[in-house]
C-alpha cells in the first residue's frame, strides 16, 4: 500500500484544487485509507486493507496519514477515522467510515467497484 501525500493525491487520485467536478485520475479502482498511527481502529483496519490488496490485484491500495496531510483531510472532511475512500473508474467516490470486518470491505468492493 502506497502512502499519499497531498500532492501524490492530486497526481494520482483527484486534484481538488482545481474547483472542477471529480474526474478520476488512475488507470484501476482505488481504496484509499484515511489513518493515523495512534488510532486503535486504523490498527485494526490496517491489516484487512494488506490483505484485501493481495487477493484485489485490480485495485490500487493507497493510505493517507490525516496527522501528516490535514490539507487532504480537511477537503474530504474526515472527522473520524478509519475512513475509507472507495473510488471506481467511472462515477463518484464513496466513504466508509469505521473499522469493519473483512466481508463488509468484500461488499463494499463488490458494490461500489463492481469487482
Amino acid at each position: 500500500m502506497e502512502n499519499l501525500t497531498t500532492k501524490t493525491f492530486k497526481e494520482k487520485i483527484f486534484d481538488f484544487t482545481n474547483g472542477g467536478k471529480w474526474s478520476f485520475k488512475g488507470t484501476k479502482p482505488a481504496i484509499v485509507d484515511f489513518y493515523a498511527d495512534w488510532c486503535g481502529p486504523c490498527k485494526m483496519v490496517g491489516p484487512i486493507l494488506e490483505e484485501l490488496s493481495t487477493e484485489y490485484p485490480s485495485i490500487e491500495f493507497y493510505k493517507v496519514d490525516t496527522e501528516g496531510e490535514p490539507e487532504l483531510a480537511a477537503t474530504f472532511h474526515i472527522r473520524s477515522i478509519p475512513a475509507i475512500l472507495f473510488v471506481p473508474l467511472t462515477g463518484e467516490p464513496q466513504m466508509l467510515l469505521g473499522a469493519q470486518p473483512k466481508q463488509v470491505f468484500i461488499q463494499t468492493i463488490k458494490d461500489i467497484l463492481g469487482l
